[in-house]
């Protein structure tokens, strides 16, 4: 198990290293502020307090989407890196080469959407980017398949370096993942949960990634010699397997933040169990298979596909959700836990994971998504869990990190109003969203009824207070990052 000690000596980070973290950490939240904003002006121009034309708003919204969920996955996988190099040997040429790589694939989307004209949303459905009747030409279109091509390159480079270094400390991925513990024997309390969730990503992600990179390839060739048909619904089916396993991995990546970091301000051990073991074994498995559920509107598709959908997405989400939830209640149950910001926001974590659950999970059940998944339910249980989970996890990585290099885990005076503002502004947000879904308000839509408005007009509100905090931490955590890190002893969260 990890130290208890607040601030570890193997959490130092040499001159090299700091500086590339500092990168993906600072062009996170600036990216993070930006797609808000991005993300207020479409509320604000459904909600009839401003305007900008559907064009330019079919546009944004493929921008929000595709460079929000990039930017979740950057972050996060910032997070995996910074824990995981505790206990394999990881290449800083990986991790920065993914850095490049994004930034790369960042720059040709945005090219391609606001100068190429492309607006075919993230999910590039087929033939919709080379039939966008005048809109964006085919040029743009490429350049956002290679944009996404040159970002998935770059995460599988990194997770190819971390399951080498994974196989010399361990011996093999299953070892790594502790599965020679799931039927017998006793349990090395040593062993990372750091090292299990980040084997399950690398497990999980490579395989979608390498889905997305094949249907990419297979929709670049189209785009020039369209004599080359695509079978849409093969295409279809790659295209959400690739979408859900990246989204999903950001939440496991994201989540050994908190195991890593809440026993130190419990300062009470956060052990691993054979259940621990056995639900991400079981969550390793489920998340390939479940994307499915995506599609269970697709009449066409396989009724086996189908039932694996159905059936997956009512266990899928529950085992490592489930033991994480567990063990962060038990390990702070009269703990004495020093409620910090990186503390708080860990439980914040928690609790956003665990509510934007359950309309997903209700989304995923074939006589709910029938009437509930082309409206606005489905963008607010995904808001409901970046935004208050996935995202608190990353900023409870970046707070405690500012805190090791200031030698002070003190919050600034700031910090009450701002993490009540991000919350306040969450709630509000995403609840607009799963309201208006309850009432059949539809999804993407430029310009909404009279009778839709009210639900636009307060996630609009919920924007504002979501930005106000976002900006906020975003001052407090570049200023942290760009001071020169004070010598830090090793602290107990209870000296």
């Amino acid at each position: 198990m990890s130290s208890l000690a607040l601030y570890p000596e193997d959490e130092k980070l040499p001159r090299n290293e700091r500086l590339v973290f500092d990168l993906y950490i600072i062009t996170a939240v600036a990216l993070f502020v930006l797609m808000m904003l991005l993300g207020l002006s479409m509320r604000l121009t459904q909600a009839t307090w401003a305007g900008i034309g559907p064009k330019l708003f079919y546009e944004i919204l493929t921008m929000h989407g595709a460079g929000m969920v990039g930017t979740m996955g950057l972050v996060t996988l910032a997070v995996m890196w910074f824990f995981l190099r505790k206990y394999v040997h990881l290449h800083l040429w990986a991790f920065l080469t993914n850095y490049v790589l994004f930034m790369l694939g960042a720059l040709a989307i945005i090219i391609s959407i606001f100068i190429g004209g492309y607006a075919g949303m993230w999910t590039f459905l087929y033939p919709l980017p080379v039939h966008s009747m005048g809109i964006g030409s085919v040029n743009a279109a490429a350049l956002f398949f290679i944009g996404y091509l040159l970002i998935g390159v770059g995460f599988l480079l990194f997770y190819l370096d971390a399951a080498a270094a994974i196989i010399r400390k361990f011996g093999n991925l299953g070892r790594a993942m502790g599965l020679q513990w799931l039927f017998g024997g006793t349990i090395d309390q040593s062993h990372p949960k750091a090292v299990v969730a980040s084997t399950m990503v690398i497990i999980a992600n490579s395989l979608g990634i390498l889905a997305g990179a094949v249907v990419l390839v297979m929709c670049l060739i189209n785009a020039y010699f369209p004599a080359v048909v695509l079978n849409a619904l093969v295409v279809k089916n790659l295209i959400y397997w690739f979408g859900h396993m990246f989204i999903n991995a950001t939440i496991y990546m994201g989540v050994i933040a908190v195991y890593e970091l809440l026993p130190r301000y419990s300062g009470r051990p956060y052990a691993v169990s054979r259940v621990f073991l056995w639900a991400w074994a079981v969550s390793c498995v489920f998340v390939i298979i479940v994307f499915p559920h995506h599609l269970l509107m697709d009449y066409a598709q396989p009724r086996w596909l189908a039932i694996i959908g159905q059936v997956v997405s009512w266990g899928a989400g529950f085992p490592v959700f489930l033991v994480t939830a567990y063990g962060v209640l038990t390990n702070i149950y009269r703990s004495g836990l020093r409620w910090k910001m990186p503390s708080r926001l860990m439980v914040l974590a928690v609790f956003g994971w665990a509510a934007g659950i359950v309309p997903a999970i209700l989304d995923g059940t074939i006589v709910v998504n029938t009437l509930m998944h082309n409206t606005q339910w489905v963008p607010g249980h995904f808001h409901f869990y970046l935004l208050l989970g996935v995202l608190p996890m990353a900023l409870a990585m970046m707070y405690h990190v500012i805190g090791s290099r200031a030698q002070s885990s003190d919050d600034a005076a700031g910090d009450k109003l701002s993490l009540p503002l991000y919350i306040i502004g969450g709630l509000v947000f995403a609840l607009a969203f799963l309201a208006a879904g309850k009432a059949s308000v539809a999804r993407r839509f430029a310009t909404h009824l009279p009778e839709w408005v009210p639900y636009d007009q307060a996630g609009s509100i919920g924007a504002i207070l979501i930005i106000l905090g976002m900006l906020f931490f975003s001052v407090r955590i570049i200023a942290g990052l760009l001071k020169t890190p004070t010598d830090v002893g090793s602290a107990h969260p209870g000296g």
